[in-house]
């Protein structure tokens, strides 16, 4: 009945999308099976072959899903560098962080379940998308340094990215990160304050 019913909605690959990232959620990427997720949508466990080709193929749909949604966060964070760069691309790590706290299955199915985001192509454009947001940013951060002395923009978004998910993975699921004295927020805004003031953007 289960089955019929997602069908007669027209919700049953949402369903398994979402029954999938509440499992990647509670057990990990790796350790819940298809027919898992299967039985946590309502469904048979022959149901998500209607839709996928296998285990991967939904881990893959649930990461591609994030990224648009991670990617249309970052959009509304930057809003087109308002009222500043340095402000708007501050923004944006709150945003990381933000995205990562409240969306922890989509965020490790993009970051920590092992998929090629390469190897599929509407999960490579949907990558693509944020990570062009972060360029986009770091371009009209550095815009006002001399062309001599300013580094790539690709370069410094994969900076800040890295900056961020370090954060993330300092903080998350009961890591080391918990015991500090100062939150994830106030560790991501000093480091990106240091950062920016190495690359001559805010004054010592």
């Amino acid at each position: 009945m289960g089955d019929r019913k997602s069908y007669h909605h027209g919700n049953l690959r949402e369903a398994l999308v979402e029954a999938t990232a509440t499992l990647i959620e509670e057990m990990g990427p790796l350790a819940f099976t298809l027919s898992e997720a299967a039985r946590r949508a309502g469904v048979s466990p022959a149901a998500p072959y209607r839709h996928f080709k296998g285990r991967e193929d939904l881990v893959e749909e649930v990461a591609r899903q994030g990224f648009l949604d991670f990617a249309a966060r970052l959009e509304a964070s930057f809003d087109d560098g308002r009222p500043n760069p340095i402000a708007a691309f501050q923004r944006l790590g709150q945003a990381y962080l933000d995205f990562a706290r409240e969306r922890p299955g989509y965020y490790m199915a993009m970051f920590e379940s092992g998929i090629s985001i390469t190897a599929n192509s509407e999960l490579s454009v949907a990558g693509d998308r944020a990570t062009g947001v972060m360029i986009r940013a770091a371009e009209a951060l550095t815009a006002p340094l001399p062309a001599d002395k300013r580094p790539p923009a690709r370069m410094v978004a994969n900076h800040v990215w890295a900056l961020s998910h370090g954060v993330v993975e300092l903080f998350s699921r009961g890591k080391p990160g918990g015991r500090s004295p100062v939150g994830p927020a106030e560790m991501l805004e000093s480091a990106a304050i240091i950062y920016m003031r190495g690359l001559g953007l805010i004054p010592e």
